[in-house]
């Protein structure tokens, strides 16, 4: 909670600093990675640096914090929280770290908004700083408690035990850990960091949904070539997809990740396009393998691509939706396949309609894609009842629905 004192304060700031984040975050990062250089190579997400994303996904997430503490002051923003405090975990983040962000955001406001900052203005926006980073450090170290790792060391090594060429753009692997240990537990939904070295020496980190149920020999990722057209092409997913073969090893963390099959026996919506399958592909094969009752549960499946050749695990998204007693598939792609094929049985083209998708009263939405289709399906769900308490989303990248 704000304390009595700095809530004013920021309550008669916030424009202001709201108006200049976009200034503050780009100096900011300047003044960060002019001193520690090291950050920028083996941590943050250098082509989102380049397009600005982890600029905004920043500024989103101060200016969310400052206006929960203010318009609701006695509630802990949870998911705004953990949601951000997985993705740091998944990159082995550490609570000293929290300092140095400190000492470089403040130079880069102060910088900005000048004569403006005056000590009472600094005062309050430190308060705000430091209980968002308090509560992150706090639900951090508990992930780390529940992962049995030490805070940061998240990492082990594990080799490629097979390659699959899913669609032109997407390949899978499976991964087992090189020293003969289990893979380890995960929950369906979350997903792992992979940290490759690049020709360059940089250790860049992606993260990747474990598109399996626990519980096998063997983890999977699936990794799309990310870029592509007018898009500058993913470093990490090019080099996974040029380079990696079984037999090889990659470095990997553990699992994180706030997007997971609830317990329970309540209907489920399964919500993506594109390649945000994944992680519905690993709830999906939980469910079909835990038998009755869990595989009972009413679960509707939408699934939105370009095409059905680029639908990466399509086959099997099928065999598992069958798989299940009470359970139903919609497909929606763009196009159709350009050979010839058409359209599955059952597949529409177009844009992903849920007016045509019965939905069960008590329904729990599960939605993972590209944000402009997130947005849309999350309005659908709203103006049709479902409150926002059931809608639940995972962004691969800079989460910039933070505001919002």
């Amino acid at each position: 909670m704000l304390s009595e004192q700095s809530t004013p304060v920021v309550r008669a700031t916030l424009p202001a600093v709201g108006a200049a984040i976009g200034e503050i975050t780009p100096l900011f990062y300047r003044k960060l990675f002019g001193a520690h250089p090291e950050l920028r190579r083996d941590l943050f997400n250098r082509g989102n640096q380049a397009n600005g994303e982890q600029q905004k996904a920043l500024a989103g997430s101060i200016a969310a914090f400052a206006s929960m503490l203010l318009e609701r002051p006695d509630e802990r923003p949870d998911a705004l929280l953990g949601r951000i405090a997985h993705k740091h975990a998944s990159l082995g983040v550490t609570s000293d770290q929290y300092k140095i962000v400190h000492r470089y955001l403040f130079e880069a406001i102060a910088e900005v908004l000048g004569g403006a900052v005056t000590p009472e203005v600094a005062a309050a926006w430190d308060e705000v700083y430091w209980l968002m980073a308090n509560a992150l450090i706090t639900v951090e170290a508990r992930l780390y408690q529940e992962a049995d790792v030490p805070e940061g060391e998240i990492w082990r090594q594990m080799v490629v035990t097979g390659r699959h060429e899913e669609t032109p753009d997407a390949v899978s692997f499976l991964l087992r850990p090189a020293d003969g240990s289990p893979s380890g537990a995960f929950r369906p939904g979350q997903y792992v960091s992979v940290q490759a070295e690049l020709p360059d020496g940089a250790r860049q980190i992606r993260q990747y949904s474990l598109s399996v149920a626990p519980g096998r020999p063997d983890w999977r990722i699936t990794v799309k070539r990310a870029g592509g057209g007018a898009r500058p092409e993913g470093e990490v997913s090019a080099w996974l997809h040029a380079h990696t073969r079984p037999g090889d090893l990659l470095t990997v963390s553990a699992p994180f990740g706030d997007l997971v099959l609830p317990d329970g026996a309540g209907p489920l919506l399964l919500a993506s396009a594109g390649i945000g399958s994944t992680p519905m592909l690993a709830m999906l094969d939980h469910l079909a393998a835990a038998g009755a009752p869990r595989s009972s549960r009413p679960t509707t499946v939408l699934h939105a691509d370009r095409s059905p050749a680029d639908h990466a695990h399509r086959e099997e998204q099928r065999r598992l939706v069958r798989a299940l007693p009470d359970a139903a598939l919609h497909l929606w792609y763009e196009a159709a396949d350009p050979a010839g094929d058409g359209l599955p049985d059952g597949a529409r083209l177009g844009q992903a309609d849920l007016d045509a998708v019965p939905l069960p009263e008590g329904v729990t939405a599960y939605l993972c894609g590209p944000l402009p289709f997130m947005r849309a399906l999350r309005g659908d769900l709203l103006r049709r009842g479902v409150p926002a308490s059931a809608i639940h989303y995972e962004v691969f990248g800079p989460d910039l629905w933070l505001g919002e």
